[in-house]
């Protein structure tokens, strides 16, 4: 008997320590044990159930209901979803247990907690909701407003399309950074075209294009007489002509320390000096500021003063690489390539494989970039489908995991650079799907296409 008592013991050890709930009861739904998780998970205690019949508990609303139940009627194994006072929700599978006759005998329910699961299922469905109402937004927002030229399709470029959107009806000053061709200019003039300043001007300074000498002026204008050569009449600078309306000052990195001060003073006090005169004039300018360098880095260098940094810094919007907006990249491509076709009276396209290597290429020159490399390719391409060999990109491209994919390679042969990138293309493809007909179907090919080239590639190395 003792050996049989310890074996019982070590039993109900092991039933009490798992992980899921576990309520035995007998042939008449009788509850015989409870473990501990079965407590936690129920929020009820040991007392309120051992003893009781099943149907005293659905009948009491201790539980919604019981799988115990259906197997006495039934027979047979069930999994139902559970529902406990305590608010919690539960998976529960209830199996018949039969004795040597095949009898019934006992009923052991399994119970797991789902309540996490559902938790999380539900924040999930409320974000892709939230999404969805974000993305048709946009989307009534691109078709109602946006230039033609300012393509939104990729998740970062639309949350920087937001951010834009929070500030185009003020008067704050904004400030643009990010690399160089990544269109800060495209998103200075919708800020602009969506403001109340809209129907007056939009006026560009590029900081870095005008020389040091000359930028006062055209900043500020100049009085006549002001220096040699200078208008007899005098002429107004780029803050008077922008008056009522919006300056775009492009570079602002590239201000020399002199002009910052000068630059500032106007900012401050909303007014200016033309150059020869001590006549200040009256200015209502919005500021959008734009630059490719890092300010924070020159306050720190003494190159740029900290007074202006924060003056400008009012509401600084990044805007992401093209690198980063992987799915604006074939977009942007077709819409320039709409463009030409346009144009010229033509039907040009890209090629499967010459889309599937712009979206994999690093574009270090971002969207200017992009746009050259589609005008070269539409030149040079004699045909109606631009190939590979017309996109002029090799150098400094990623594959989707950062790895460079043409990087340091000297493409002597063409032909067999691009047949490498088509052979690492179908066994990847052929890798990650395992059949060639779903392998063909992601590369744009038929399978008999696929399987040519596949054993095309297997002949080669054989040799």
């Amino acid at each position: 008997m003792n050996g049989i008592s310890g074996l019982t013991e070590r039993l109900e050890a092991i039933i009490d320590s798992s992980f899921d709930g576990i309520c035995i009861t007998d042939r008449d739904t009788n509850t015989l044990m409870v473990n501990r998780s079965y407590e936690t998970i129920s929020g009820l205690k040991k007392e309120d159930i051992v003893g009781r019949n099943m149907r005293d508990l659905v009948r009491d609303g201790v539980i919604s209901q019981s799988g115990s139940l259906i197997v006495q009627e039934t027979g047979e194994p069930v999994t139902l979803h559970q529902v406990f006072r305590n608010g919690r929700q539960a998976l529960i599978t209830s199996s018949p247990v039969r004795g040597a006759d095949g009898n019934l005998e006992m009923i052991v329910t399994n119970v797991r907690d789902l309540t996490e699961i559902y938790h999380i299922r539900k924040e999930l469905m409320h974000s892709r909701k939230k999404r969805s109402l974000l993305k048709q937004e946009i989307d009534h927002m691109q078709r109602e407003y946006l230039k033609p030229d300012l393509v939104a399709e990729d998740e970062k470029t639309l949350e920087t399309l937001e951010m834009a959107d929070r500030v185009k009806d003020l008067d704050t000053t904004v400030m643009l950074t990010g690399e160089t061709g990544v269109g800060k200019e495209v998103f200075a003039q919708y800020i602009h075209s969506h403001s109340q300043r809209s129907g007056r001007a939009f006026i560009r300074v590029n900081c870095g294009a005008i020389p040091e000498n000359l930028l006062e002026s055209e900043l500020f204008g100049y009085e006549k007489g002001a220096f040699t050569g200078a208008d007899r009449n005098g002429k107004a600078g780029m803050f008077e002509v922008a008056d009522g309306g919006t300056l775009f000052l492009d570079e602002i990195g590239e201000l020399s320390v002199p002009m910052q001060v000068k630059l500032l003073r106007a900012l401050q006090d909303q007014e200016i000096y033309r150059v020869g005169s001590t006549k200040a004039i009256k200015v209502d300018v919005r500021i959008i500021a734009a630059t490719n360098r890092n300010l924070e880095e020159m306050v720190k260098q003494r190159t740029f003063r900290e007074d202006l940094y924060y003056r400008l810094m009012v509401f600084p919007i990044h805007i992401p690489p093209l690198r980063e907006r992987v799915d604006d990249i074939l977009p942007i491509a077709e819409l320039y390539m709409e463009k030409l076709n346009r144009k010229y009276g033509t039907e040009k396209r890209f090629s499967d494989v010459s889309l599937r290597l712009l979206t994999e290429y690093g574009w270090p020159g971002n969207i200017r970039e992009l746009r050259n490399v589609v005008e070269r390719a539409y030149i040079i391409s004699p045909d109606r489908e631009i190939r590979p060999e017309s996109l002029a990109i090799f150098g400094s491209g990623r594959n989707p995991d950062g790895r460079t994919m043409y990087g340091g390679q000297k493409v002597s042969d063409l032909n067999a650079f691009l047949r490498e990138i088509e052979k690492k293309y179908i066994e990847d493809a052929y890798s990650r799907y395992g059949n060639v007909r779903d392998a063909a179907e992601s590369l744009g090919l038929s399978p008999a296409t696929f399987l040519r080239k596949k054993n095309r590639d297997i002949s080669s190395d054989s040799r």
